[in-house]
């Protein structure tokens, strides 16, 4: 089964210095039948002003992932990290136990717009770590980049749970095939372009939640970004 979500589907949560797109229930935003796609428990589409953001606030028993798409995001937490996340820059952090951080937009000037993605872990009570990483952009055109998993590849973020997350940049006229098991789920989201899926026509924002379905075809007349994650 693949269901697609289009971009207009998700929850809008505007704030002034925030604009928000909730693919799942999250903050204000409560929808029983759309709490989390197995582990998967959020995946906001964030656009932060410059000079603003989010102060101090705690997090435990979660995975974090975040992708800078544009502009710069100041990292700081309790366990003394301080680091600057710039476009295609990703981090990992596990709340594990418990951990304090803020997410600040450090420009007086440029917006940012970044991907957070929560995860359910598979231990609980783990020590609070945190990792990031950029990734070279020419290592993903027209193929799969794992760039998070709890398997080991070419240098990629580690993270506690049985998945992968892929980046791909598909040049205009590429096609490319994953195969995956029917007992595993996907997790496609476009950031930028537009592509087919099994034939499906998807825009920029647009996400599909696949389950059961082992082969995939992704093709695109005019480019495209995007980001598939492989789930339990």
């Amino acid at each position: 089964m693949i269901r697609i979500i289009r971009s207009n589907e998700r929850y809008l949560a505007e704030h002034g210095w925030l604009t928000s797109r909730f693919s799942f229930s999250f903050a204000e935003y409560y929808d029983p039948a759309n709490l989390s796609f197995g582990p998967m428990r959020v995946q906001n589409d964030d656009i932060i002003q410059p000079g603003t953001g989010f102060g101090m606030h705690p997090h435990k028993e979660m995975e974090i992932v975040t992708y800078v798409i544009s502009g710069q995001l100041q990292h700081e937490d309790s366990t003394g990290n301080r680091e600057v996340l710039r476009a295609g820059e990703l981090q990992r952090m596990s709340a594990g136990t418990g951990i304090f951080h803020s997410e600040v937009n450090p420009s007086a000037e440029e917006p940012v717009h970044l991907l957070q993605m929560w995860f359910l872990p598979e231990t609980r009570g783990l020590t609070p770590s945190y990792e990031q990483k950029g990734f070279d952009r020419e290592a993903r055109i027209d193929k799969l980049l794992p760039v998070v998993s709890n398997r080991q590849y070419d240098g990629n973020l580690h993270i506690h749970q049985d998945m992968t997350i892929y980046l791909s940049t598909l040049q205009a006229g590429s096609e490319i095939n994953y195969t995956t098991q029917t007992d595993r789920r996907t997790h496609l989201f476009v950031i930028d372009g537009s592509l087919t899926l099994n034939g499906d026509k998807m825009a920029q924002g647009d996400a599909a939640r696949i389950q059961q379905v082992a082969d995939l075809h992704l093709a695109t007349g005019t480019g495209a970004e995007f980001m598939l994650i492989d789930l339990p």
